[in-house]
């Protein structure tokens, strides 16, 4: 089986190009370059491979293959080893409870978990996820719209988490129950993200461009807000997956059919909680732009991007009432806080994920994107500031 540094160099041969002629191409070092094709470094960052793709004019997954997977970051993997237990144990009822849990009371206890999510509170959810997950399967079948939106809740929380596997297993239970089809397109974006975050591109744009077709409405001016946020994120899906590919065209299709969709919806609009509470309109298209715009190292098109996107936070203060979620906001000031760590502005940097670090301390630490920025800072200052060392300890970065 080749290695993804041997296709490197076959490419690279075929291209008729040096190493260092690939080097200058990409913007990666020579030393980087040398190092994956004679197999001394293994892996590197789906960004820099993305950047040898573009140079070399082929797809990002041809040189990549199917990449390692990323686990959950060692320090925390334990923590969820009582989620797992539950979500794969046998379903029935629990002798030992005095009470049977009920569809309502079920229900009452998952809508009680929104604050928990949403402020990012992962180690709360792991201790009452448990009890939930035995609850829920000990209903059988009058327990299913309660089943499929915790499964969902869970799978989600999982691949925050980069615990990929129990993510898989929750998030095909959740499809295996759904006979709704906006559940159902709801956890197909669940799967789509977990395959963005897994390397696995070819996987997530051929299964976000399915769904992205079968939730398009016939009639966009006869759509709900509701339909048209479903179809617009799966959009945003097919756009990920293109442009980490070296699918700049595909991307670019996709991200403009999503604009419609948010134009069409008119404002930030909260999807409905038993579905899953995210957010969809024009402004989280344009965070999911300078996303775009970060992978294809444009940080003078991110910094634009995110201009606009404080302008338009300010200028709507009193009348946006729905914001981006948490995961979507603190990845937008991570791009951020990226193009002011690649235009020399460390000190803007670490003002971002000092804010990142302050409202979602959870979050942070599972963010390898993350790591890598304060790698970047730490690497190109002499003298580390308190707030530097603080970054580093948070998301586990020797200093």
């Amino acid at each position: 089986m080749t290695t993804a540094g041997e296709r490197l160099k076959t490419v690279r041969k075929r291209r008729d190009l040096t190493q260092r002629e690939l080097a200058d191409a990409s913007g990666v070092s020579l030393s980087t370059l040398r190092r994956l094709e004679q197999g001394e470094q293994e892996s590197s960052r789906m960004e820099t491979w993305r950047k040898f793709a573009a140079a070399l004019h082929v797809p990002t997954m041809t040189l990549v293959g199917q990449p390692d997977e990323e686990g959950a970051i060692p320090d925390t993997a334990d923590r969820w080893d009582a989620v797992k237990k539950a979500l794969n144990a046998p379903s029935g009822f629990r002798e030992e409870e005095d009470e049977p849990p009920t569809p309502e009371g079920l229900t009452e206890a998952l809508d009680a978990l929104v604050p928990l999510y949403v402020g990012d509170r992962f180690s709360d959810l792991a201790c009452v996820l448990p009890g939930l997950l035995r609850d829920v399967d000990a209903l059988g079948p009058e327990g299913r719209e309660v089943r499929v939106r915790l499964l969902q809740r869970v799978g989600w929380l999982m691949i925050q988490v980069r615990e990929f596997g129990a993510a898989e297993d929750a998030l095909h239970r959740s499809m295996d129950e759904t006979r709704d089809r906006l559940q159902a397109t709801e956890t197909v974006n669940h799967l789509c993200w977990m395959l963005l975050r897994r390397g696995k591109l070819a996987e997530a744009r051929e299964l976000a461009t399915k769904w992205a077709d079968d939730a398009e409405p016939v009639r966009i001016s006869r759509a709900t807000p509701t339909e048209l946020s479903l179809w617009g994120w799966m959009l945003l899906r097919v756009s990920a997956a293109c442009v980490r590919d070296n699918r700049p065209g595909e991307a670019e299709h996709a991200m403009r059919l999503a604009r419609a969709a948010g134009e069409a919806v008119g404002r930030e609009y909260q999807i409905p909680q038993h579905l899953s509470g995210r957010t969809f309109g024009p402004l989280t298209v344009l965070l999911k732009t300078a996303e775009n715009a970060q992978i294809i190292d444009r940080p003078d098109m991110v910094l634009r991007l995110g201009d606009k996107v404080q302008k338009i936070t300010k200028a709507k203060s009193q009348r946006l009432r729905v914001r981006p979620t948490s995961n979507n906001w603190n990845r937008h000031l991570l791009d951020v806080a990226d193009a002011h760590s690649k235009t020399g502005n460390y000190g803007m940097a670490v003002e971002k994920m000092q804010d990142i670090l302050r409202r979602s301390p959870e979050w942070l630490p599972n963010q390898r994107f993350a790591r890598d920025i304060v790698g970047r800072v730490i690497e190109e200052r002499r003298t580390l500031t308190q707030d530097m060392r603080d970054l580093a300890i948070s998301v586990r970065l020797p200093i």
